[in-house]
C-alpha cells in the first residue's frame, strides 16, 4: 500500500513537473534599462554637497579669526 502510494505521488510529481511549465505563460523580456535622469540629478547633488563642504572649510577659519591665512 505504501509503495503504491509513493509510486503514485512520484508519478503525479513527474506529471506536474512536465505540465506546469507548459501551462505557465511566458513573460515578455524586460525592456532595456534607460536613464530616467535620477542618476544625473544624484550626481549633481553630490557635486553641490562637495562644493558646499569645501567652501565651508575654506570660509570657516576666516570667520573664526583663526591664525590660518588662506587668502
Amino acid at each position: 500500500m505504501a509503495r503504491t502510494l509513493s509510486g503514485l505521488m512520484v508519478a503525479a510529481a513527474l506529471v506536474f513537473a512536465i505540465v506546469m511549465p507548459a501551462v505557465a505563460s511566458a513573460q515578455a523580456p524586460a525592456p532595456a534599462p534607460t536613464s530616467d535622469g535620477t542618476s544625473v540629478d544624484q550626481c549633481i547633488a553630490y557635486l553641490l554637497m562637495i562644493v558646499a563642504l569645501v567652501l565651508t572649510y575654506l570660509i570657516h577659519p576666516l570667520d573664526a579669526s583663526s591664525p590660518y591665512k588662506l587668502f
